[in-house]
């Protein structure tokens, strides 16, 4: 009896090693697609298609863990701090997964709006190096399950946030304000606001799986 228990607590930890690694290669295809998708628009290339392609690819991987989630749980039962992995996976890998989703949203917007060469691009650029930041830190946070890296994430998503607020502010404000510039940039900026708020997200899972507390934050 006791050999068999020992063998299904190595056979868990074989698919809790596996959940866990199908989750970091997600993160590292979230992070390239996002990366992409800033920095495309910020030299006016057009990459819709393979942002698009990434982004599909990132909606199949969260099937994925979801479904190797569930047939973990089934088989062996897990308990406290193997649970919380677990159930935390599968809301990363949801993170991961809106990753792609607002970057493709990102990429059309050079599509909608054609040549914004002449935009001012100051703010988007400086909520998009926040954002790829905040990308790296929730993916090291869960890499490494540290808590410290998980809730600096909160205070970062306060300047994305504050970056966003004060464009679409200073935006209704202008006599002269580009529409097509208004209009473009509050879309990225509302994008990456998103991103930043999902990065938020999977720092407060972080928090859970090693805590098992979940973040008061709204």
């Amino acid at each position: 009896m006791g050999r068999m228990r020992l063998e299904l607590t190595r056979l868990m930890d074989i698919g809790l090693e596996r959940l866990k690694n199908m989750t970091l290669d997600m993160a590292r295809l979230s992070e390239k697609t996002v990366s992409t998708a800033i920095d495309a628009y910020k030299e006016g290339e057009n990459v819709a298609e393979q942002i698009f392609r990434w982004s599909d690819e990132l909606r199949i991987l969260q099937d994925e863990v979801s479904d190797l989630a569930i047939e973990v749980i089934a088989r062996y039962q897990p308990v406290a701090s193997d649970l919380r992995l677990i159930k935390s996976c599968m809301e990363i890998s949801y993170g991961f997964s809106r990753f792609g989703r607002y970057a493709y949203d990102i990429s059309q917007v050079l599509g909608i709006f054609s040549d914004i060469s002449l935009c001012n691009k100051t703010s988007i650029e400086d909520a998009g190096k926040h954002v790829k930041k905040m990308i790296k830190v929730s993916i090291n946070a869960f890499a490494e399950q540290n808590i410290d890296l998980a809730r600096s994430l909160s205070k970062m998503d306060e300047v994305v946030d504050k970056i966003y607020l004060d464009f679409v502010k200073n935006a209704a404000k202008a006599p002269d304000v580009d529409l097509k510039c208004a209009l473009s940039g509050t879309l990225i900026l509302r994008y990456l606001e998103r991103i930043a708020d999902h990065a938020t997200y999977i720092g407060d899972s972080v928090i859970y799986i090693v805590s098992g507390e979940r973040s008061s934050r709204k």
